[in-house]
C-alpha cells in the first residue's frame, strides 16, 4: 500500500508531460532543399552595355516557374508542396503545407532530396512517413502536371 501514492503519483506526472509535449514547435514552418546549380547571369542588364545578336534558345528555355500543387489531405495533416523549374528541370521544391509530426519533419528533406534526383513524382515511400509520402507525391505529381512537363 506505501508503494501506490508514488507510482500514481509519477503515472500522472508522466501522463500530464505527455499530454503537453508539443513536437515540431521549435522546427520551421516549411522545408526546402534547393538543387545545386552554377551562378546564374543575371536576368537584367543595363541599357548602356552592349548586346549580343539575337537571344539564344537555351536562356528561353531556362525559364523559371514556381508551380503550387494541390492541398492533399492525409489522415495526418494537409500536404502542399511548391515546385520551381528552371526549362523542364526541376531545381528546389518547398513543402508549404505540412503535418505537425516528427516522421513528416525527418521525412521531408529526404523526399525533396529524392524529387530532385528523379525529376518526377516516381519517388520512394520514406519509411515511418508513408501517409505523408503519398500526400507529397500527390501534391508533387499535381504541381508537375499544372507546369505541363
Amino acid at each position: 500500500m506505501k508503494r501506490v501514492l508514488p507510482v500514481v503519483a509519477l503515472s500522472a506526472l508522466g501522463l500530464i508531460t505527455v499530454w503537453r509535449y508539443q513536437p515540431g514547435a521549435d522546427t520551421p514552418a516549411g522545408t526546402t532543399v534547393a538543387a545545386p546549380t552554377a551562378p546564374a547571369p543575371s536576368p537584367s542588364s543595363s541599357p548602356s552595355s552592349p548586346s549580343s545578336s539575337g537571344s539564344s534558345p537555351s536562356a528561353s528555355a531556362a525559364a523559371t516557374r514556381v508551380v503550387q500543387g494541390s492541398t492533399v489531405a492525409t489522415e495526418k495533416g494537409d500536404v502542399q508542396v511548391e515546385v520551381t523549374f528552371e526549362g523542364d528541370t526541376i531545381t528546389s521544391v518547398r513543402m508549404l503545407v505540412q503535418p505537425n509530426h516528427p516522421q513528416t519533419t525527418a521525412a521531408v528533406p529526404v523526399l525533396i532530396q529524392e524529387t530532385l534526383q528523379a525529376q518526377s513524382a516516381d519517388i520512394d515511400t520514406v519509411s515511418g512517413a508513408t501517409i505523408t509520402s503519398d500526400g507529397y507525391k500527390e501534391s508533387l505529381q499535381a504541381a508537375i502536371d499544372a507546369k505541363g512537363a
